[in-house]
């Protein structure tokens, strides 16, 4: 049964640790992200709520990336790693003097730390070979006040794991 509805790309890549780390994912025993399955749940919201309702909850999720976007490409240590037409901004925790590396192991231990502290849930995703962390601004409860958090979180974790890694090893 779950091989007929397995997929994953990699903004659905499996972790040990984290959000990811979960066993059992709903989206492989069901039609959940099939085409004809979202097309029904979307059809019964846009009756239910109007095109318009929907029109402007979007039009908020796309400024509130570019104000990610903004926040990300205005801090020293962070990199925004694509452009950000729609709702999905990828970026990195990216101080200087790293190495390809040590800055993708870096993200990866960030995203997890982030996920575990419960401050914010982002996926990860490769861009150009790179591990980035990726924001899909879909909530409609969503708040600017929630991406500079985020921005506060990810530099602070970012920063403790930059000690960690320059630390010397005993």
């Amino acid at each position: 049964h779950r091989q007929a509805f397995a997929l994953t790309p990699d903004y659905l890549r499996h972790a040990e640790r984290g959000i990811a780390a979960e066993t059992w994912w709903a989206s492989e025993y069901g039609p959940e992200l099939s085409r004809g399955f979202l097309a029904l749940k979307v059809w019964m919201e846009l009756m239910t709520h109007g095109v318009q309702t929907y029109a402007a909850v979007i039009e908020r999720n796309v400024r509130q990336a570019q104000h990610l976007a903004g926040l990300v490409t205005r801090h020293p240590a962070l990199e925004l790693c694509a452009p950000v037409p729609l709702n999905i901004v990828c970026f990195r925790y990216a101080p200087h003097g790293l190495d390809t590396e040590q800055t993708d192991y870096l993200n990866e231990e960030l995203l997890m730390r982030l996920q575990e502290s419960g401050e914010a849930v982002l996926s990860s995703t490769q861009l150009n070979g790179h591990y980035v962390l990726r924001c899909a601004i879909v909530n409609h409860r969503s708040t600017d006040a929630d991406f500079e958090h985020l921005v506060r979180q990810v530099e602070m974790i970012g920063d403790a794991l930059l000690a960690e890694l320059q630390r010397p090893h005993q």
